[in-house]
């Protein structure tokens, strides 16, 4: 599944600032997590949020629709059309409180590595 290189771009640029934040391939996608946690990411033409369930609500006001894989929608995840974040500020609007909310937890150890195949 592909995803929209411009759109991945345009976070990597806003996500790259954080210094504990880490791109990860996942999902047919890409997101990137801060302190270990998936704060934002890229799904199709979709910037792909975690706002928690008790921020879902006030996503879907603003034009985010549910997240779903397959018949499972993703709790506390909302997607974002491209052509809503015309603009720096519209993309900084959404990763700025998923990095933040990614923040405000305490940061997972990292993962050992795999073993060798």
């Amino acid at each position: 599944m592909a995803y929209d290189d411009e759109l991945a771009a345009r976070i990597r640029d806003v996500v790259a600032e954080h210094a504990d934040s880490r791109e990860i391939r996942m999902f047919g996608g890409v997101c990137w997590t801060v302190a270990g946690h998936m704060a934002v990411g890229v799904v199709d033409d979709d910037l792909m949020v975690h706002v928690g369930t008790d921020g879902v609500g006030s996503a879907l006001d603003r034009g985010a629709r549910r997240a779903t894989m397959g018949e499972r929608t993703m709790g506390g995840v909302v997607l974002v059309g491209s052509s809503e974040l015309p603009d720096r500020a519209s993309l900084d609007s959404w990763i700025g409180p998923a990095v933040e909310r990614a923040r405000a937890k305490p940061p997972k150890p990292p993962k050992p590595p795999r073993a060798a195949r």
